[in-house]
């Protein structure tokens, strides 16, 4: 099962963007075996300042056809890493070839794209920055294959 984060804004070179590809890198390298991957970053950047409305068609572009459309949204629903990794074996056993995350900009994510997402997550009832969302983000796909791989890295 392919994995598409879709995210509203370009992060440049920095801790952040170090960690995503660490992450990524990981996460490839381990669910590979487990029919979880690749990963790709699809970033999206509205230049024209029209809003959570126009984020929202950008995002919508960058999610491939027939993927199963995840939000990260505070009003998402709270999981633990073992039920997040259950949760994605269960969207890949059942024939899923993509799943789609959606991280939206400043204002969050349109209403009509929240409306129509098969699933929403949530990292707390807190809103944090996107750019730190996606670093959260890529540390629990990876902490996710690690628990279906069996490896040691998650520690309850």
């Amino acid at each position: 099962m392919r994995v598409h984060l879709c995210a509203v804004g370009r992060l440049r070179a920095g801790p952040e963007r170090a960690l995503i590809d660490d992450y990524l890198t990981r996460f490839d390298r381990t669910g590979r075996a487990l029919g979880l991957g690749p990963a790709q970053l699809h970033e999206v950047e509205d230049r024209k300042g029209g809003g959570m409305a126009a984020e929202a068609a950008l995002l919508d572009r960058a999610i491939p056809g027939g993927a199963l459309v995840c939000t990260l949204d505070e009003r998402g629903k709270l999981m633990s890493s073992p039920d997040f990794a259950a949760l994605l074996a269960k969207w890949r056993d059942a024939g899923r070839g993509d799943v789609a995350f959606v991280i939206g900009g400043a204002d969050g994510i349109d209403p009509a794209l929240r409306a129509r997402a098969d699933a929403s997550l949530s990292f707390g009832r807190m809103v944090w920055p996107h750019m730190l969302a996606r670093v959260m983000l890529c540390e629990q796909l990876y902490r996710a294959a690690s628990i279906l791989a069996g490896s040691p890295y998650h520690r309850a």
